[in-house]
């Protein structure tokens, strides 16, 4: 009898998707999420005072803020400030796609 193979998450991601941009475009979201997450940790860091990590100076972040805000951007995400020009920001997600009769 032959035991089955274990298969990684990338494996199985492989064998979900047939098609290579979409493997791509699945692994592209991915690395997205992961400088989002860098980038935010690191901005928190600046902020935040842990017992185990001496504050020294206070750094410049801001590479990091701009690496942070351009990564969210690429989600369709905005982070300026409009709140005294009086436009609200439209979701596409929001509205509702007219139905064909």
């Amino acid at each position: 009898m032959e035991t089955p193979e274990k298969k990684n998450l990338l494996d199985k991601l492989k064998d979900g998707l047939d098609d290579k941009e979409e493997q791509m475009a699945i692994l592209a979201t991915f690395v997205r999420l992961g400088v989002v997450v860098w980038a935010g940790f690191i901005i928190t860091l600046n902020y935040v005072e842990l017992p185990v990590i001496k504050k020294g100076s206070s750094s410049d972040i801001t590479f990091v803020a701009s690496i942070f805000t351009g990564t969210l951007a690429t989600f369709g995400i905005n982070t300026s400030n409009s709140k005294g020009k009086g436009n609200t920001p439209v979701c596409p997600m929001a509205t509702q796609p007219k139905k064909k009769e």
